[in-house]
């Protein structure tokens, strides 16, 4: 996946495509303080630790602020993979700590850290939605510019809404033409229709679309689209 990042890898449409979304939540940050966002997808492989992955890159590099990217799938983490860290202790183990032991995060560029899953856990939710994790979050949001949350899969997850309530805002990651709309239905409920800041299209045909990788529509908090 490391190819596919925005810095020194991929085509100019997707840098571009990826500056846009980050004006867009700069706006989100002004207007709603927007500063905590899980990056969420219905199921598994639709390009959601990729987008996360690169919408950090394009905060921390393009718009030059301080940005953390947590990886909190950790029934299935590859954000490690992504930046080609190595392995070693992350988010499982630092939630499992005391809560006066601070967790260690890895900066990688002088705008971007990254907090890894760690080792995989089996059964992830409880920690995720611990007490330990929103001081986590919370702590983070004071420190950084952005904290951008790599999740599990949402919509087959029964405590999805309390993961939700971690972060100020969601953007729901569905793959063109592979995403059931029932599961995608399933997961916007789950995140809340309040915290959604807009759906990113993966993989779309660019014959299909003015922008052949990402499209994205935002949401008032009425739940409507927002042109």
């Amino acid at each position: 996946m490391s190819e596919k990042l925005v810095i020194g890898h991929t085509m100019p449409q997707s840098v571009e495509q990826y500056r846009r979304l980050g004006a867009t939540l700069h706006q989100a940050q002004e207007s709603r303080g927007v500063k905590t966002l899980l990056i969420v997808s219905a199921v598994a492989s639709e390009g959601k630790t990729l987008t996360a992955s690169n919408l950090a890159l394009t905060m921390s590099e393009s718009y030059r602020q301080d940005t953390l990217l947590i990886d909190a799938d950790l029934r299935r983490p590859s954000v490690d993979q992504v930046f080609k860290l190595s392995k070693g202790a992350g988010l499982v183990e630092g939630l499992k700590s005391p809560q006066q032991r601070q967790i260690a995060v890895r900066r990688v560029s002088e705008f971007l850290s990254i907090l890894p899953a760690g080792i995989p856990a089996a059964d992830p939710m409880e920690a995720l939605t611990s007490d330990r994790m929103q001081q986590l979050v919370r702590e983070a949001a004071r420190t950084f510019d952005w904290v951008i949350i790599d999740t599990p899969p949402v919509a087959l997850l029964p405590d999805a809404n309390l993961l939700a309530s971690l972060a100020d805002g969601a953007l729901l990651v569905v793959r063109a033409g592979a995403t059931p709309y029932n599961l995608v239905k399933r997961a916007i409920d789950a995140v809340g229709r309040e915290r959604l800041l807009g759906v990113i299209l993966n993989g779309s045909d660019p014959t299909l679309m003015e922008h052949s990788h990402y499209f994205y529509g935002y949401y008032h908090r009425s739940g409507g689209p927002k042109s």
